[in-house]
């Protein structure tokens, strides 16, 4: 069964061969690649003043690719031994561009759907990202370098990885809030006391010199 849909998949996809599909396909390719992704990771840092989010999209990224790594060497499943318009080396599923992907720009799905309210301009980014998702697991099989399984399988592995990577950030996220309202409150309770028993000083030595005085 998995030998039949992987054939027939990758017979499919082939039909669209032709020297510009290539170079259209190894471009988005590189959209899923740890570089590309990487850099984009760098460009939120930059861009972000709070790092709030920036640093969920490293660490959504970074569980992601550990993940992926542990899953081929468990699985270890070889390439396919078919035409490969690129090179690549290690295992087969999942998927890395897929599954990573899935997790990355899933995750900025999320991030655009809680965060831009202008509906027309969210569903367009949604519906993009998502598409690019598609497209970057096709890309993967006309390269030659994936089986379509290895494909829905990065996918679907993607998916639950990034629910549950949503669901723990939603957690943390509020105790780690509430922690830091907490320091915040305690750090502005001592200044206050400090100032309060500052005045007292002061008071006391000006009463003090009054007392000479006289």
């Amino acid at each position: 069964m998995i030998n039949f849909l992987d054939t027939n998949i990758y017979n499919l996809i082939l039909k669209m061969y032709s020297i510009h599909t290539t170079y259209i396909m190894l471009f988005i390719s590189h959209l899923g690649s740890a570089v590309m992704l990487i850099l984009m990771c760098v460009v939120f840092v930059v861009l972000e003043k709070t790092r709030k989010i920036s640093l969920k999209v490293f660490l959504n990224l970074g569980g992601a690719y550990l993940l992926n790594s542990v899953i081929k060497i468990i699985v270890a499943r070889p390439r396919p031994h078919v035409l490969q318009l690129v090179y690549e080396d290690g295992y087969s599923f999942p998927s890395g561009h897929a599954m990573v992907s899935t997790a990355f720009y899933g995750f900025l799905i999320y991030i655009v759907y809680k965060n831009i309210k202008n509906k027309t301009f969210k569903n367009s980014i949604i519906s993009l990202l998502s598409l690019l998702i598609v497209l970057i697991g096709i890309s993967r099989i006309y390269l030659g370098v994936h089986y379509a399984t290895d494909v829905i399988g990065g996918v679907i592995i993607g998916i639950i990885y990034l629910v549950l990577f949503i669901k723990i950030v939603n957690k943390v996220e509020p105790s780690i809030i509430k922690n830091e309202k907490i320091k915040n409150i305690s750090k502005k309770t001592q200044g206050l006391k400090n100032k309060t028993i500052k005045n007292k000083v002061e008071k006391s030595k000006k009463a003090k010199k009054i007392k000479k005085n006289n």
